[in-house]
């Protein structure tokens, strides 16, 4: 029973923000149909009706994917990842790539729009084939640069180099066609399979980063389309128009066959809705065919939760249907016939507000583009805000369509609108911190998917047909290249952002710094200094963790890579403590002697924590009495066997050979970190009363001695996220 209710909880929850994500739709739609066209459509019920189904069938839909096919995924390349032989993950790479784009709607849909406005040069049947073998490709290739540790940019910005350089030797025809064709392999069917295969493998695999290394799969199933289609215009304008439908002949007879013989058996001719769940059903199964063969067959495993998971994809597929229908039965005829209407009105400005508008509505509640902002959010542990990311997504998704109207009606060649974006992707990329840079290579990838490519395709061919001297093939495409490439420069420059609000921080704590260094100096000529009263109780949560523990047990790095990976500031009050001796020309076990005297010398680094605990967020601090002064922080303690600790002091100090700090040996090491501790232990109690070695008060102690730093990471992370999500 208590199952059952915590389902039903979650489910109105998801449909709540189903619900929110789709009036923004209806908001614009409504707007431009009652205060600009000023009539009222007949279809208005059948909307509503269209906007219930597509709100529950989304809310479906989201849930599957948690329940059936992400832990599947992620499950599956960990298998596989970990396998003697990669050969059969490369295999797994390529078939669910090729699978799950060969029966893609949306692909199905731009290439059968492609191939009747050709003139008989382009194959529907051949075009969706040669899309579907670079995908596969594609996402080979991602795996390799995830096993050989590459950085993805490397990768990317090659392949968009490559791409522009190519378009300029391509029939103008296949310019546009290739940059979309990009766009509509990444959608709501593949996506999900695509990110949990690549977030599986990243975590499987040592000294990776599921947030740097995990995503950009995506990316990668973006690029290699265009140059795949970009050969394929070559030989297919080289020859005759006739020459495509000949390829096709040879597979054309098969799948009509099969058509007359699943309709002499009626299975056609059961209505068209059963005949649209059938559809999606096929757009599902090769990914479950795939996914249960390579285990029961490859790596001979059940399936663990098997009803469980079958459950997901039953979600997947009955939210995906009803998601489609009730977007077909509602919601696109009025998008169609609205931006109809106002290309027909003559007024281009309402054209240029509804391209935005739109594109960023149907952006906001695209499924694809919300589950990879949920699992973006997850795997960074609370530093990226899913809905912020969806709204600079959005936003670059809205401003891409927008351009993309604003080419067509003054017919400039879009192949200067893509050349001078990717430049400018490039140079972002310079700048961007490397923990944005695959998430905003994926957020193109995932803003054309179900909802937003009928629409832009519709809106691009629409205006090309209505505007005189426009040709459809050469300038109703090329809308959805835009809608992807603009995404991915939003998100670059939202990183860009946020990385320098971090660093204003850091100078900040870079300024206290120095004036407690200032002020610790008179300390040195026998002055104790004002004593600071001690910590307020703190009792609402904080954005804030305090990490201390024993010396060796990695609280420096640990810190680092905890900041790095939650895009938190962070303060080492050792890193102080080793400034203050640097300048005073003093060891820093030297200084604690002093510091034992003069209490004054850490009453002023006491200070500093305090201030930063009262003023500061999103900050993680080391300091031995952090977890004391700032109440409301999440409070980490890390301890580790004397003789791994003093190994790791001797390593660091070969290393680094930090001044006063040098040890010849594990016992002179051993030595030092005791007669530290002891210091800091009688300066404590007689200062404040604190025994630093209760480890009460903590949320987590973890012992360090026989885990990778990646681990006490993960663990520090999941904790904090755990008990922050409490504390909200």
């Amino acid at each position: 029973m208590p199952e059952i209710k915590s389902y039903v909880t979650t489910f109105i929850g998801d449909l709540r923000g189903a619900f929110l994500d789709l009036a923004i739709i209806v908001g614009v739609v409504a707007f431009f149909q009652f205060f600009i066209l000023r009539s009222v459509p007949p279809e208005w019920p059948s909307m509503l009706i269209g906007l219930l189904v597509v709100m529950v069938g989304l809310a479906l839909f989201m849930r599957g994917l948690q329940v059936g096919i992400f832990p599947l995924g992620e499950s599956l390349a960990g298998h596989l990842s970990s396998s003697s032989s990669r050969v059969w993950l490369i295999i797994f790479a390529f078939v669910i790539g090729f699978a799950t784009t060969i029966a893609e709607p949306a692909l199905t849909a731009i290439a059968t729009k492609a191939a009747s406005i050709s003139s008989g040069y382009i194959d529907a049947l051949s075009l969706r084939l040669v899309v579907a073998l670079s995908v596969g490709a594609a996402i080979v290739l991602g795996v390799f640069r995830l096993l050989w540790n590459h950085p993805i940019h490397y990768y990317i910005i090659g392949g968009y180099t490559l791409a522009i350089i190519l378009a300029f030797f391509v029939p103008p025809e296949i310019v546009a066609l290739a940059f979309d064709s990009g766009g509509i392999t990444t959608s709501t069917v593949t996506v999900p399979l695509i990110a949990a295969l690549g977030i599986g493998l990243a975590s499987s695999l040592k000294n990776r980063n599921p947030l740097i290394d995990g995503f950009g799969l995506i990316a990668f199933a973006s690029v290699l389309p265009m140059l795949f289609v970009q050969v394929y215009g070559i030989f297919a304008y080289s020859s005759a128009p006739s020459a495509a439908s000949e390829i096709g002949s040879m597979v054309h007879p098969i799948v009509d066959g099969l058509s007359a013989l699943l309709a002499s058996s009626g299975v056609l001719n059961i209505g068209v809705a059963a005949r649209g769940f059938l559809g999606t059903l096929g757009s599902v199964m090769p990914i479950a065919s795939v996914i249960v063969f390579f285990y029961w067959v490859v790596i001979r495993k059940p399936i663990e939760r098997f009803s469980r998971r079958a459950f997901g994809f039953g979600m997947v597929v009955v939210g995906l249907y009803a998601f489609v229908y009730g977007l077909e039965a509602g919601l696109f005829p009025i998008g169609e016939s609205l931006a109809r209407a106002l290309a027909e009105q003559g007024n281009v400005w309402f054209v240029y507000l509804f391209s935005f508008t739109i594109g960023f509505a149907t952006t906001m509640a695209e499924p694809a583009l919300t589950m990879i902002a949920r699992k973006a959010e997850e795997v960074s542990g609370g530093s990226i805000n899913q809905f912020l990311l969806r709204v600079f997504v959005a936003s670059g998704a809205g401003f891409g369509i927008f351009l993309g109207a604003y080419r067509i009606i003054h017919g400039d060649p879009v192949i200067w609108y893509l050349a001078i974006g990717y430049a400018a992707v490039v140079v972002l990329t310079l700048f961007a911190p490397r923990t944005i840079i695959p998430i905003a290579y994926d957020s193109g990838g995932v803003t054309t998917s179900t909802i937003t490519v009928p629409i832009v395709a519709a809106l691009g061919i629409g205006l090309a047909s209505v505007i005189p001297g426009r040709d459809p093939l050469l300038d109703g495409f090329g809308m959805i290249a835009l809608t992807v490439l603009f995404p991915i420069l939003s998100v670059l420059a939202y990183g860009i952002f946020e990385n320098e609000n971090i660093r204003r921080h850091e100078r900040r704590i870079a300024r206290l710094e120095s004036d407690t260094i200032t002020r610790v100096r008179g300390h040195f000529s026998g002055g104790n200094g004002a004593v600071h009263e001690e910590g307020r109780t703190q009792r609402l949560k904080k954005e804030i963790i305090t990490v201390t523990g024993f010396s060796g047990s990695g609280v420096t790095s640990t810190v680092a890579m905890v900041a790095e990976r939650l895009r938190f500031r962070h303060f080492s009050s050792g890193g102080l403590f080793r400034k203050i001796a640097l300048e005073h020309g003093v060891s820093v076990e030297e200084l604690n002697q002093i510091a034992e005297k003069h209490g004054g010398i850490d009453h002023e680094v006491d200070g500093l924590v305090q201030e930063l605990g009262e003023t500061g967020s999103k900050l993680i601090i080391d300091s031995r009495l952090g977890y004391y002064w700032i109440h409301g922080s999440y409070k980490v303690y890390l301890t580790v066997d004397p003789r791994a600790a003093a190994e790791r002091v001797l390593a660091t100090s070969k290393k680094h050979a930090r001044s006063g700090e040098e040890v010849a040996s594990i016992e002179e090491a051993m030595r030092s970190i005791e007669h530290r501790f002891q210091s800091q232990k009688k300066r404590y109690h007689e200062l404040y009363g604190i025994d630093i070695t209760n480890t009460k008060p903590f949320n987590a102690v973890i012992d360090t001695t026989s885990k990778s730093q990646d681990e006490v990471v993960n663990e520090i992370v999941k904790g904090y996220r755990e008990w922050f999500g409490q504390k909200s």
